[in-house]
């Protein structure tokens, strides 16, 4: 097996423990807004709870191959994620630009897990590529809930924001 294979493997699953913690500070920080869109806010708070769980995963193939997860690139993650959020705040518009973020960072998401499945298949890491596969399905179901859900989420927006006495933001 190539030694450089295993590296990348190595290095690309302490990115997607940052890129998790990533997501999981951006769900809460939107999730923690949402005030007038119950079904989004069941959404994400359930994909927080998942979110949770891929990162332990993560954190059990990254112990159990000896490794540990990258300090540098989880403080980095979490720094992109509260610019994130804060810009969010301001926004007049955040519900629908928080849903077509979270709508592009999973498929960010799934491309990752797809390389890493197939780095970890090459690698002849099953164990891996069974939590990268499990993983992947939480993001794609996420990504397809959102493709779903954000004509609707938008046209309440709309509707919001076009009344004077319902506030819109949230």
């Amino acid at each position: 097996m190539n030694e450089k294979a295993r590296e990348h493997l190595q290095d690309w699953l302490r990115d997607a423990h940052a890129m998790e913690k990533q997501a999981d500070q951006m769900l809460r920080g939107q999730a923690s807004r949402l005030e007038h869109y119950p079904e989004l806010k069941a959404r994400i708070e359930q994909h927080i709870q998942e979110t949770q769980g891929q990162i332990d995963l993560l954190e059990g193939v990254i112990d159990q191959a000896n490794m540990s997860t990258s300090a540098v690139k989880d403080m980095g993650a979490k720094f992109t994620a509260v610019g994130q959020s804060l810009g969010g705040m301001f926004a007049s518009d955040e519900v629908v630009k928080g849903g077509v973020a979270s709508y592009t960072f999973e498929h960010f998401e799934i491309a990752n897990y797809r390389a890493l499945i197939l780095t970890a298949e090459h690698c002849g890491e099953t164990e891996i590529m069974r939590v990268c596969e499990k993983i992947l399905k939480e993001e794609e179901a996420m990504a397809k809930w959102l493709e779903d859900n954000l004509p609707a989420v938008t046209r309440a927006f709309l509707a919001r924001d076009e009344s004077d006495d319902l506030p819109s933001k949230r």
